[in-house]
């Protein structure tokens, strides 16, 4: 049973559109800029939790009394 060529060239066509969709919404999603961006804010939320951010802060201060304990020395 063989096709009809215009079937054929509308099936091609349709098949074309949806891969031209597949490709743009995969641009976006893969794009630096948007990862860096998701990333970043990714970060800036876990650094605002408390469980997270005392203990950086901690932490931060140890090395600075270190540091100037040091340097006093």
């Amino acid at each position: 049973m063989a096709r009809d060529p215009d079937t054929i060239e509308r099936d091609i066509e349709k098949a074309r559109e949806a891969l031209a969709s597949t490709l743009d919404e995969l641009g976006t999603k893969a794009s630096p800029k948007r990862l860096a961006d998701t990333a970043k804010t990714s970060l800036a939320a876990k650094l605002s939790e408390p469980k997270v951010k005392f203990p950086l802060i901690g932490v931060g201060a140890l090395i600075g009394v270190l540091l100037v304990r040091k340097l006093l020395r």
